[in-house]
């Protein structure tokens, strides 16, 4: 991927409303239970949540591992554990890996019951709070895992505006937290990134332009998955791969003139879903 053509910079107001809430109810809760999207673990965690959160315990929850090169996966388990985080692998919308998740939060928390059972206090719930950047898949989590509908779901960026506390039992109370992007993207690999996976709204991006660059990197790190997923002799040039895609899909405008736009929110939608194929857009060495 290169980052020439991308600058990309989305902060709507209530983000900034958002993290100061944050800010606020920290010092209510026990525990960090942060997702993070597995196709690209460090690019979808918000570096204000690590200054929030620096003296509570943490939980990461890779998401989406399903769609995500299981290869990648377990390396990224093993980056995360080293900086001293407890780390599930799951897939909320099925429910994969969302059992494992109660053993862990006792680990990550022993510390804390412990403290309360020398005090007598008894039973006094963990309490957590869920945070993630737009559209990681939070509202599918907490539902998947209370095994209810308590937060609302959508596939759009932006979907929980305020805070709500869920209690799923008498162990465990989480807070859910709208998703926050920070103001600016330093790296403007993190941006194209983010944009990738639907983290920001497709009508401000250029998608053209962003389906060209999925191509090369599919190109030069999953070679050959573009030519099984559309039948087509892979390319060197990016651009004549999305026409030979444009081309299989029937992408036609009038006058017999290839249609990008539509070739392209077609790939990255089949990115997006998975159809293309377990695909990891970051690697941790």
């Amino acid at each position: 991927m290169s980052e020439d053509k991308f600058n990309i910079n989305w902060y709507p107001g209530h983000m900034t409303k958002a993290k100061r809430m944050m800010q606020e109810d920290i010092k209510l809760v026990d525990l960090v239970i942060e997702l993070v999207d597995a196709r690209i673990p460090l690019s979808s965690r918000n570096p204000d949540i690590d200054t929030i959160g620096k003296n509570k315990s943490r939980l990461i929850l890779l998401n989406k591992s399903d769609l995500a090169d299981e290869r990648y996966n377990d390396k990224w388990v093993k980056f995360f554990e080293e900086q001293g985080a407890y780390v599930v692998k799951i897939n909320a919308r099925s429910g994969a890996g969302i059992k494992q998740i109660n053993n862990v939060i006792e680990k990550a928390c022993k510390a804390k019951i412990e403290r309360d059972r020398a005090r007598g206090i008894k039973n006094r719930p963990v309490r957590a709070m869920v945070v993630g950047i737009p559209n990681v898949g939070k509202s599918t989590f907490i539902n998947s895992y209370a095994g209810k509908a308590c937060a609302k779901t959508g596939n759009k960026p932006g979907v929980t505006k305020g805070k709500q506390w869920i209690k799923l039992n008498k162990n465990l109370e989480l807070l859910d937290t709208p998703g926050i992007l920070w103001p600016k993207f330093e790296d403007q690999m993190v941006g194209l990134r983010l944009a990738l996976i639907g983290s920001i709204n497709d009508n401000i991006l250029n998608i053209e332009e962003l389906a060209v660059e999925l191509l090369k990197f599919l190109h030069l790190n999953y070679e050959g998955i573009i030519a099984n997923r559309y039948g087509i002799e892979e390319n060197e040039d990016a651009l004549i791969n999305l026409e030979n895609i444009a081309r299989v899909r029937g992408c036609l405008l009038k006058g017999n003139e290839l249609d990008y736009s539509k070739a392209s929110f077609i790939l990255l939608d089949e990115f997006r879903n998975g159809k293309i194929g377990k695909i990891t857009l970051e690697f941790s060495e």
